[in-house]
């Protein structure tokens, strides 16, 4: 403040004495020393108007004037935490952060957003565990739909959640925690999968479905290194008999290329491996190595036909195996006709003479692919 008969400066907040040599400053038209800039004024991070620290919106690391956080910011309807509008979670007029809405709000939901991801439960004893991504369509992404599927696999522990997927028309995708092969067969697949075709759902006989496994990398080796190696026999595995894993995964090499891409044959596994490092592909590619903790075959399209559903699992436990115990020098030299030479699974065998891929011999099914 200014005192009319002396011309002397006061500071408007503590009160005292601005020499006529001192600096100040003015806040709203108010006189303001610089002690007192330093200690109680501030400056808004998106506009730039200077404000009382008191007056800030914001929080401890964001500075925010009344008009720009009414007009671009909320809080969390939990935490408070402050949230720009474009990173608030929006349910039934309530806004949260991402934290609140997967851990407090999404998980008492029957469908999840595509982004939420539960710690993982593990289920059987194994060192190697499947995480199964089984998109259905064709019958809604529908809440009682849902608890229908949920209440046949989660009757005693959580197995299963299900998410909703933009790649999807008019459907949804059932998830299930890590489970042992053993786990996977002794599995309650065929209740949910029959309930799934009685409510309308189909998953082969869609444009749109895929069967993708996850794999556990710690299963490949102790170290990144050591998964490293086991990860470029796989892909060499993959690329060296992509025509029979093609016709294997029921999908057009249409749908391959855009959904499940393959990096391209190389003369070594290590030579694959780095193009795919590359991430050229990002996640659509039909062994997916951006995930931290898993890698994931996405080669194979959709079913609800539980013997086709446990043939591919099997293929992936196989292939790794195979890339585990063979050296780079005897999976380049593997033929087709002596990998399933090996094999022992009955839903595999059976699966690969369905597709006309196990030694020339055929078999048919009464059960349709769905």
């Amino acid at each position: 403040m200014e005192d009319k008969n002396t011309n002397a400066l006061y500071c408007s907040r503590c009160g005292a004495l601005i020499g006529e040599d001192e600096d100040y400053g003015e806040v709203n038209g108010e006189i303001v020393c610089n002690d007192c800039i330093e200690r109680y004024i501030n400056t808004c991070d998106r506009c730039g108007e200077t404000i009382w620290t008191d007056d800030s919106y914001g929080d401890e690391y964001t500075t925010l004037c009344r008009h720009c956080y009414h007009s671009h910011y909320t809080r969390c309807s939990c935490c408070d935490a402050l949230l720009h509008e474009d990173d608030a979670y929006n349910l039934d007029g309530y806004d949260y952060c991402s934290d609140c809405y997967h851990n407090e709000v999404d998980k008492n939901r029957s469908i999840h957003d595509y982004g939420y991801k539960p710690e993982p439960l593990f289920y059987g004893d194994s060192k190697r565990y499947f995480g199964i991504e089984l998109e259905i369509d064709g019958a809604g992404k529908d809440d009682d739909n849902a608890e229908e599927l949920l209440a046949i696999a989660n009757n005693d522990d959580e197995h299963i959640y299900i998410k909703g997927d933009g790649s999807l028309d008019d459907g949804m995708e059932i998830v299930t925690h890590p489970m042992s092969l053993a786990y996977h067969k002794d599995f309650c697949w065929e209740a949910l999968m029959k309930k799934a075709i009685s409510l309308g759902y189909r998953s082969h006989q869609t444009s749109t479905c895929g069967l993708h496994i996850h794999v556990n990398r710690s299963c490949l080796g102790d170290t990144r290194e050591e998964q490293d190696i086991i990860i470029s026999r796989i892909l060499y595995f993959v690329e060296h008999h992509w025509n029979e894993l093609l016709k294997f995964s029921r999908r057009s090499e249409y749908s391959m290329n855009r959904w499940a891409a393959r990096y391209g044959f190389e003369k070594t596994g290590r030579e694959i491996l780095d193009k795919a490092k590359k991430g050229n592909n990002g996640r659509y590619a039909a062994v997916n190595l951006m995930n931290y903790a898993t890698i994931e075959f996405r080669l194979f399209r959709g079913t609800l036909k539980y013997n086709t559903l446990i043939a591919a699992i099997e293929l992936v436990n196989e292939i790794c195996d195979l890339a585990i115990h063979l050296s780079d020098e005897g999976i380049a030299k593997m033929s087709w006709s002596e990998f399933v030479e090996t094999l022992t699974e009955p839903e595999l065998i059976a699966y690969l003479k369905e597709r006309r891929l196990y030694i020339n011999e055929e078999a048919t099914s009464d059960q349709e692919e769905m």
